[in-house]
């Protein structure tokens, strides 16, 4: 669609200001018009066939496409841009071909055409610096015309400002009048000066109007051309390195002659023979997957001539790829000496580089494209006698192009790829054989200390697999016993609020004496609290729960623990005789633990001296058990006391 809309934006205006030349050529400007008319047509047939991405996935349905661009911004213009007003022809005639001036509606087209090239074409920079030159054709274009008519309206050679008149020998001819309005347009625009004065009041509008566009796009213009500059400024930086810095540091410390000319060389080759060493950080933008692929595209077939990887699978090419940083060496230059420390191996992919003796100067060996070296101070072969370190000095003939992987990333890859670990192993063996610097017997022992060392790896993790299984049964076993002692808690606890409750809906009893005397005159200690039921000696019960003593004393004085607490709920007597023979109750029941004050451990069972039986499991204070229900000597029945809390 570029053709058509150029077409129309600088043929129409100018065939409207140039009347002659619409005049001499009518046919050909009906044939054109109908050919681009047709192209806008068929434009709008391929938008509503030409598919969308939607969330990621080409939409191919027909229908959507047809109601997507029906309900697109685009569309109305499209149809505005295609109507016929060619039809007005018939009635203005042929020589008014701004008839046709709906056709510029189609120039967002345009811009989305230069948008879609520029992404894809190889130079963009070129690109975009002759787009913005065809703008300024345009608009130079465009105001040549407008001057024209100008001065057609105001008069040809009706002063010095206006087009020449036509009477004059040359400037009858419409390529004259079209080329002299373009300078005079060229001259406004550019602010380059000597124009004709303006006289008119038309005139001076027309060269304020032009001086104004001209600062505009003076703007523009440079504006848009630093930018490019700046960007192909930048672009340069991220693929070669600036030898500026570099070159500036050794004049600052007095470094010159030799050096200053290596580095300077170094960096002429990189941009002659356009050899990146910064393709990480080019690529760096790029998705993990899409970036192995281009880096594959790339260096994959100057690898595949590495013998070391030419039976390796894809997979590994791929994660070598992505890992390897191109190198380049300079004439002379050492790439590794003996007894350096080997952190890297090197791939050769162009250039040339020598084997060098002691001396630095005798050639042992020609090393070329396709070959690699360094691998024996990466790989932690057995009985490598030189360690990691190198055992040649290597030297570039010329300028040598490198492929640098380092020892951490091939020890990453080789652990991904064990096949491929083993290959390179293998060959390095052969390598230090054939150098006579592989100790056969330290491999053989190194061999037997690794399965040594396996086997007893093995027998720790069968011990510490039985230590698990015992630590689990032990937590097993604390689990359940910790569940059971829960559950025996729980059940206490219930029977305590159950009894606790049955004893909270008893009927409130009458209360009875505080202290009780025996038959034979003896009395309780001071303070001591006896049952709280008592029945008096001619067996009537207290209506009000009667507060017994707390202690008694038997018939013969035989006195209980001192100081002994009554407990919350305390074991009374089995079988307790008064002095007259009167039978306490059977089987009355008390707490099973009583604190008492003076830490004292009370008798398991007392007899008194007329068969009568003391308490059972009577603790002191640490756990003292004592009779909560006693019987009094005359057959008085206390109550259920509780006494206090521990």
């Amino acid at each position: 669609m570029v053709l058509p809309i150029m077409y129309n934006w600088i043929v129409i205006v100018c065939r409207s200001c140039f009347a002659e030349l619409q005049e001499q050529h009518t046919v050909l400007w009906l044939s054109l018009d109908c050919l681009s008319d047709t192209l806008y047509l068929l434009d709008i047939a391929v938008h509503l066939h030409t598919g969308f991405l939607e969330e990621g996935i080409l939409v191919q349905d027909r229908a959507q496409i047809r109601r997507r661009y029906l309900r697109s911004a685009s569309f109305p213009w499209d149809v505005v841009s295609v109507l016929p007003t060619n039809l007005l022809y018939l009635h203005l005639g042929p020589a008014v071909p701004a008839v046709r001036a709906n056709r510029f509606l189609r120039v967002p087209r345009l811009f989305e055409a230069f948008d879609r090239r520029e992404t894809r074409t190889a130079h963009p920079y070129a690109f975009r610096i002759a787009k913005l030159m065809l703008y300024v054709f345009v608009t130079i274009h465009w105001n040549g015309c407008l001057y024209f008519a100008l001065s057609t309206y105001l008069g040809l050679g009706a002063d010095d400002w206006v087009y020449p008149n036509a009477s004059r020998p040359g400037f009858a001819r419409p390529l004259r009048q079209y080329l002299h309005s373009f300078y005079i347009s060229t001259l406004i625009l550019t602010t380059v000066g000597d124009t004709p004065e303006p006289q008119r009041e038309e005139e001076f509008l027309f060269m304020t109007a032009g001086f104004l566009l001209a600062v505009l796009g003076f703007a523009t213009i440079m504006g848009s051309m630093s930018s490019v500059i700046a960007n192909m400024n930048a672009a340069d930086a991220a693929f070669y390195p600036d030898h500026g810095p570099v070159q500036q540091y050794l004049q600052a410390h007095g470094v010159g002659g030799r050096l200053l000319r290596r580095v300077a060389g170094w960096h002429q080759h990189l941009r002659a023979h356009r050899k990146l060493v910064g393709e990480q950080a080019v690529l760096r933008h790029l998705p993990s997957r899409l970036r192995a692929e281009v880096a594959a595209s790339v260096h994959l077939p100057a690898l595949r001539k590495v013998s070391l990887f030419q039976s390796c699978e894809r997979g590994v090419l791929e994660a070598l790829v992505l890992k390897l940083r191109p190198q380049v060496f300079s004439p002379g230059e050492f790439v590794c000496r003996t007894g350096d420390v080997g952190r890297e191996m090197y791939f050769i992919r162009e250039g040339r580089l020598a084997v060098v003796a002691a001396d630095g100067v005798t050639r042992l060996a020609i090393l070329g494209e396709g070959l690699y070296f360094g691998e024996i101070s990466l790989i932690n072969i057995r009985g490598n006698r030189s360690g990691n370190r190198r055992t040649a000095n290597i030297q570039s003939i010329g300028y040598s192009d490198l492929f640098c992987l380092s020892k951490e990333d091939l020890t990453e890859v080789l652990a991904e790829f064990p096949s491929a670990r083993a290959l390179m192993e293998a060959k390095g063996r052969e390598i230090l054989l054939r150098m006579d610097k592989l100790d056969v017997h330290a491999e053989a022992a190194a061999v037997a200390a690794a399965e040594e060392a396996e086997q007893r790896v093995q027998a720790l993790e069968v011990a510490l697999e039985e230590l698990q299984t015992r630590v689990a049964r032990l937590l097993a076993q604390l689990e359940s016993s910790a569940f059971k002692l829960a559950l025996r808690i729980g059940r206490l606890e219930s029977r305590a609020q159950q009894r606790r409750l049955a004893r909270d809906r008893a009927p409130a009893r009458d209360q009875g004496p505080t202290r009780l005397q025996g038959p034979d005159g003896g009395r309780g200690p001071e303070g001591a609290q006896g049952p709280t039921r008592v029945r008096g000696p001619t067996g009537v019960q207290d209506p009000m729960r009667a507060q017994g003593p707390t202690r008694v004393q038997g018939p013969n004085g035989v006195q209980g623990p001192t100081g002994v607490q009554d407990p919350m709920r305390a074991q009374g007597p089995t079988r307790v005789q008064g002095p007259t023979g009167v039978r306490g109750p059977t089987g009355v029941r008390g707490t099973t633990r009583v604190q008492g004050p003076t830490d004292a451990q009370g008798t398991t069972r007392v007899q008194g001296p007329m068969g009568m039986q003391g308490p059972t499991g009577v603790r002191g204070p640490a756990g003292v058990q004592g009779p909560t229900r006693g019987q009094g000597p005359t057959g008085v029945r206390g109550t259920r006391r509780r006494g206090p809390r521990r």
